[in-house]
């Protein structure tokens, strides 16, 4: 079930989503809220994508699939997912009624939406930024004083989407394309989303760095430069069925979300 749920992105996005409560003034018990929600959104996204794929990884022989390789049946992973998502709605809610309809009008119900019919459109980055950029607002609304997210928080949340969604798929694109799946990165192709990919994702580290009040520092210039070297690297280099596409997509985001700790105060 572990090797089924995505693990690796949804821990990710958990740490960084409770790294950003902490650092927006949720408090302990707010952010303990805030990271068992994600936690439970990110399982029920990752459970619902490999049901909804089961038949697609069978033919495509994905050995790094449970449910292709029949180690777990998909009528378990769907229970599962269904699972997850119904403790995901108390748990989102107890930051609040607007914070948690951010959370699952946001990032779950664009994932599953995506899971279930958008990942075959060329509609298919729109789930992505959907859901990264309404991340900061199930922080801040969940604050004692509610607010909507800064717009430079939104942004650089919506363009990690749509940059972490490119990568994702440059190992899968062939295998996507046979199975019937043809959402906008299987259209553009592998070399268009090889070299677009970075430039999204240093978008978003680019307005985090600019979009704070205050001067920009040379430290926020030296993150961005480190970032850029990342995105670069991470895209150009590895072969064709190489993860590194995505692990340098999270790394990005983590430079991204640091960034956001230093102005945490600022993003409400």
């Amino acid at each position: 079930m572990l090797r089924s749920c995505h693990l690796e992105p949804a821990l990710a996005v958990t740490m960084f989503m409770t790294a950003l409560a902490v650092a927006a003034g949720r408090g302990m018990v707010g952010s303990a809220a805030v990271a068992a929600a994600v936690l439970a959104g990110q399982l029920s996204i990752g459970w619902c994508n490999d049901a909804a794929d089961a038949q697609r990884d069978t033919a495509c022989g994905r050995r790094d699939k449970p449910v292709a390789t029949g180690e777990l049946p998909p009528r378990t992973v769907a229970v599962a997912a269904g699972t997850a998502l119904g403790l995901c709605v108390p748990l989102s809610l107890l930051s609040g009624i607007a914070a948690g309809a951010a959370h699952l009008g946001g990032m779950v119900a664009a994932g599953w939406a995506y899971n279930l019919r958008l990942k075959h459109t060329v509609l298919s980055p729109l789930p992505y930024a959907a859901a990264f950029g309404s991340l900061p607002a199930f922080v801040t609304l969940g604050l004692p004083s509610p607010s909507w997210p800064a717009w430079w928080a939104v942004t650089a949340g919506a363009l990690l989407g749509v940059g972490a969604h490119l990568v994702n798929v440059l190992p899968d694109i062939e295998n996507d394309l046979a199975t019937g799946v043809h959402g906008l990165p299987q259209r553009l192709g592998r070399p268009a989303c090889r070299w677009l990919a970075p430039f999204v994702m240093l978008a978003a580290v680019g307005v985090v760095v600019v979009g704070p009040p205050g001067a920009v520092t040379v430290s926020d210039w030296v993150l961005a430069a480190a970032a850029g070297i990342v995105a670069v690297t991470g895209t150009a280099l590895p072969s064709r069925a190489s993860r590194w596409p995505f692990r340098a997509a999270i790394v990005v985001a983590g430079m991204a979300v640091a960034q956001l700790l230093l102005r945490g105060s600022d993003m409400a």
